[in-house]
C-alpha cells in the first residue's frame, strides 16, 4: 500500500464541509469567515474562476488542481452561508445539478437522439428554454439569459451570440470591419467636442464592435486581449531591464526607443 493514501471522495469533500463548518462557528472559528456575507463572498468567488482560467491558459496543471480547489472553496463556504440561513446545504447544490445534467442530456441519459455537436445545443437551448417556464421566466428576448454581472467582453460576445441565432448579425466579417472604421470617427468626433459622456459612449461602441469583429473572425476577444495584455508585460519587463534609470527620468522620445528595443528582443 502507498504511504499516503489518497481519501476517497466522500472523505475529502466530508472532511472539507467540516472544516469550512469550522471556520464559520461563532464559538471560536475564524473572525473574517465569521464576517462573511453572500454579497462579500462574490468577488473572490469571481477571481478563482479567473484564476482557474489563467491556469489552463498556462498548461501549469499543478497551478490548476490548486485553483479548481480553491474555486470548490467558493461553492462550499456560499453553501455553508445558506445551511444555517436554512435555505439549503452542499448536498443539495450536488442534488440539483446531477438531475440538471441528466435532464440537459437526454441523448445520454435518456432516448432522444443527437447525432452531432450542433444538435446538442438546439436541444440544450430547449431544454433550457422549458426551464426557465417552468421557474416563471418566460421567453420575452433573444437575449434573455445573459447576466449582467459577466465580465465586460463575455458579455458582450454572449449578446451578440444569441442576437445571431435569430439572424440579427452581418453574415461576414468585412462589414464589421468597416463599422469599427465608422466608431473609431464617432470616437473621433466626441474627442474634438469634449463631451465626457458622449466619450464614453463611443468608446464603449468600439469595443463592442470589436468584439463582434472578434466573433466573425472565430477569434475569443478575451484571450486575444489577454495575449496582448502578457505580451505587453513581457516587453514592458524588458523596458525595465534596458534602462538604465528610472523610467520617470525619460522624455517621451527616450521611451518609445526603449519599446522599440524591447519589441525587437520579443
Amino acid at each position: 500500500m502507498p504511504d499516503n493514501p489518497q481519501p476517497s471522495p466522500e472523505a475529502a469533500i466530508a472532511e472539507l464541509l467540516s472544516i469550512m463548518a469550522r471556520l464559520r462557528d461563532p464559538d471560536g472559528g475564524c473572525p473574517w469567515d465569521l464576517k462573511q456575507t453572500f454579497d462579500t463572498v462574490v468577488p473572490y468567488t469571481i477571481e478563482e474562476a479567473f484564476e482557474v482560467a489563467e491556469a489552463v491558459a498556462r498548461r501549469d496543471y499543478p497551478e490548476l488542481r490548486e485553483e479548481l480547489g480553491d474555486l470548490l472553496l467558493q461553492v462550499v463556504f456560499h453553501s455553508q452561508m445558506a445551511r444555517e440561513q436554512g435555505l439549503f446545504d452542499f448536498a443539495e447544490v450536488v442534488a440539483v445539478l446531477n438531475e440538471k445534467m441528466v435532464r440537459r442530456h437526454p441523448h445520454v441519459f435518456g432516448e432522444v437522439e443527437a447525432a452531432d455537436e450542433s444538435a446538442v445545443k438546439v436541444n440544450w437551448e430547449a431544454i433550457k428554454a422549458d426551464e426557465r417556464a417552468r421557474k416563471g421566466r418566460e421567453h420575452r428576448s433573444a437575449v434573455d439569459g445573459v447576466p449582467d454581472g459577466l465580465p465586460a467582453l463575455q458579455r458582450a460576445c454572449k449578446l451578440q451570440k444569441k442576437a445571431s441565432k435569430v439572424g440579427f448579425d452581418w453574415r461576414q466579417a468585412g462589414p464589421v470591419r468597416e463599422q469599427v472604421g465608422l466608431e473609431l470617427a464617432e470616437l473621433d468626433q466626441a474627442l474634438l467636442e469634449g463631451d465626457r459622456d458622449a466619450i464614453e459612449d463611443e468608446l464603449g461602441d468600439v469595443f463592442f464592435t470589436l468584439v463582434n469583429l472578434a466573433r466573425h473572425l472565430k477569434l475569443d476577444p478575451d484571450l486575444a486581449l489577454r495575449r496582448a495584455s502578457d505580451k505587453f508585460e513581457q516587453r514592458f519587463r524588458q523596458v525595465e531591464a534596458l534602462a538604465d534609470a528610472p523610467l520617470s527620468d525619460y522624455d517621451e522620445a527616450a521611451l518609445d526607443g526603449l519599446w522599440r528595443e524591447a519589441k525587437k528582443r520579443l
